[in-house]
């Protein structure tokens, strides 16, 4: 049964989840502490609807296959299709704004990009994105003003602000529908803040969003 996206007042969204797109390296403190570059244009990849899961259930990543790193993002509900939008058009689509988690085989990813071969199966595998459920954009002040944060075990491990976004929502989302259709349902990460980290069995986790979000989770052991 393919995932439904809902609103914090338990309502469903109309349409089944699509594809994620997401953004590598929005945040130049975190391409900085992995040792990348500050890229210039947008770095996309997509996540299938199959990795998605709820957020608020006991997360169970593949331990087996080595190092599974967490990485805190923003999350935006696409309302509308578009294609080769405007940043106008792109950020009238906007119906929803959630947070999501892009776990990642991190030792996967590694032994993949030294041999210059895609990645996607260290980050697309089932269950490789945790989201959450979505405010209304009624209860969001501006893009710049997000805040959100990752508390592990009780100590902050994460924290991100829209205004420190390399490439702000309303250019990314408009850039991304230049390379995909963007249609009702699809969701957009946005981007991790530095501190990520490895994520370990039994953790407590808690993610907070301004508007009145708040999530508490934990890692199966």
């Amino acid at each position: 049964m393919r995932f439904v996206p809902q609103f914090t007042d338990g309502q469903e969204f109309p349409h089944a989840l699509g594809k994620v797109v997401c953004v590598g390296r929005n945040y130049a403190d975190h391409a900085k502490e992995l040792d990348n570059p500050v890229p210039s244009e947008p770095l996309l990849f997509i996540k299938p609807a199959t990795s998605v899961v709820d957020l608020t259930k006991p997360l169970d990543p593949p331990f087996s296959r080595g190092d599974v790193h967490y990485e805190v993002e923003l999350a935006l509900l696409v309302g509308e299709t578009l294609t080769h939008a405007t940043q106008d058009e792109a950020e009238r689509a906007i119906v929803g704004i959630g947070l999501a988690m892009d776990l990642t085989l991190r030792d996967v990813q590694t032994k993949l990009k030294e041999k210059g071969h895609p990645w996607e199966i260290a980050k697309a595998f089932d269950g490789a994105c945790p989201l959450s459920p979505f405010l209304p954009l009624s209860r969001v002040p501006n893009w710049n003003a997000l805040a959100f944060t990752l508390d592990i075990d009780g100590e902050e491990r994460q924290h991100g602000e829209g205004a420190d976004m390399i490439f702000a929502i309303p250019t990314l989302v408009a850039e991304m529908s230049r390379h995909f259709t963007l249609e009702p349902g699809d969701v957009i990460l946005t981007g991790t803040p530095a501190g990520v980290g490895e994520l370990t069995r039994g953790a407590e986790l808690r993610l907070t969003l301004t508007g009145g979000l708040e999530i508490t989770t934990s890692v199966v052991e």
